[in-house]
């Protein structure tokens, strides 16, 4: 396999991962004849989000510390940035890329915020903020009950993106939603 594919074979998929077409198999061999390929390749959902970090390598490793991330593939740029990585938090992929001024890519550090908040349902909420704050999030809104049903914080990751993270304990009609919300309103 030409060697400058070798860190781009980075993969929690045992057999094949599909790329450009290709059908890059584990066992080196390259396959250039096209193969049928689904429209939404296997192991993703129709909409994936991908975010633009300064630093890359560190916002995967924080994400890791933070949620338990896999990381599943690496593509390394010039200057030592990465010009694609993705990583798998739960059953759901994030596609990553370095900060690229000259091509338009600045992430929310840059840009001084972000209009995008990243929603993540978990099994323990509170667990789950206080590694991602152990890990250098700050919380931007503290673990609360929800008048519609979950129990929900938002924290900002140390590369400017917004989170909210909630774990859903109880299932509540749109009725009982409605009355909670305007019983709050007053």
């Amino acid at each position: 396999m030409d060697a400058a594919l070798t860190p781009f074979v980075r993969t929690a998929h045992p057999e094949t991962r599909f790329q450009h077409g290709a059908a890059l198999k584990l066992t080196g061999e390259m396959n250039m004849s096209p193969s049928p390929a689904s429209p939404i390749p296997n192991g993703m959902h129709t909409i994936t989000p991908h975010l633009v970090c300064r630093e890359v390598a560190a916002a995967i490793a924080f994400y890791c510390k933070a949620f338990g991330t896999v990381e599943l593939e690496r593509l390394p740029g010039p200057e030592g940035k990465l010009m694609h990585a993705m990583i798998r938090i739960g059953d759901s992929n994030l596609m990553l890329v370095d900060e690229f001024p000259g091509c338009g890519s600045l992430g929310p550090q840059s840009l001084k915020g972000s209009p995008v908040t990243i929603h993540l349902y978990v099994t323990d909420v509170d667990a789950t903020v206080e590694r991602a704050v152990a890990a250098d999030a700050k919380v931007t809104m503290p673990v609360a009950d929800m008048f519609w049903g979950n129990r929900y914080s938002k924290i900002e990751d140390p590369f400017g993106h917004p989170w909210s993270i909630a774990t859903h304990p109880r299932d509540l009609s749109p009725q009982e939603i409605q009355v909670a919300a305007t019983t709050l309103r007053g």
